[in-house]
């Protein structure tokens, strides 16, 4: 009887192991998904906003840092942009090298999805410039960063079998990278699609940047985003 409830004790612990894992690839609802049937289905969603964030000359300054150096100065910087996902309830995509994407919207939509996106990126901001005042108070390398949002709709799904991950596709996510490196450092650059959805917010200030040249896609309406401060 003992070894019977030692037994099950041990196998619990296995499967809430491989549960955290499994939620920390996925997005609770597609993890249940999965292992109800197996698999999962590719959805489209009509109003998602995409965050791209990129460290300016990240390839300069990597060479100034050791290897493990860098490492921990990348991790600090994502791990705090995972507590924001968090905050906002984002779901975090992916990371690519230096850069960081992130989607509002999916694969719950809610209406508060675009206001919470742009409050992300502030606030991943807001960090980035904290931490190299910080660092260069104490003669210590850190980055600066761009960050772009586009708004749009999008496919999302699991793509692989082994090591796969959550994905999303679509032009909507080309434009949110052309926001990203068309912006400017410390700075969140939005696309006219957003503004749309945002411009009647009262906690939002916007500086209209005009039309500008985007790789692939011709001139296209920016704007930069920030909170409106309290007088």
């Amino acid at each position: 009887m003992l070894y019977t409830r030692k037994a099950k004790a041990s196998i619990q612990r296995e499967k809430d192991i491989s549960e955290g894992l499994l939620l920390n690839i996925l997005p609770e609802e597609i993890a249940q998904e999965l292992k109800e049937k197996g698999k999962a289905d590719a959805r489209n969603f009509d109003l998602v906003s995409i965050l791209f964030t990129d460290f300016k000359g990240f390839t300069e300054q990597s060479a100034k840092l050791s290897a493990s150096e860098l490492v921990y100065e990348i991790n600090q910087c994502f791990e705090a942009f995972d507590g924001i996902m968090e905050k906002y309830g984002i779901e975090k995509i992916k990371t690519i090298g230096d850069a960081y994407m992130a989607a509002g919207g999916l694969p719950v939509p809610t209406d508060e999805s675009v206001k919470n996106t742009v409050l992300a990126a502030l606030e991943m901001q807001a960090f980035i410039s904290k931490r190299k005042t910080e660092m260069d108070a104490v003669g210590k390398l850190a980055f600066e960063m761009r960050v772009g949002i586009h708004t749009g709709p999008v496919v999302a799904g699991i793509v692989g079998v082994k090591k796969f991950q959550y994905d999303i596709w679509g032009d909507t996510v080309n434009t949110a990278s052309r926001m990203e490196s068309n912006g400017e450092v410390g700075k969140v650059n939005i696309s006219q699609a957003t503004y749309e959805l945002l411009k009647d917010h009262a906690d939002f200030v916007f500086e209209s940047r005009g039309k500008i040249e985007a790789k692939g896609k011709g001139e296209m309406e920016m704007l930069f985003v920030s909170v409106k401060s309290e007088e």
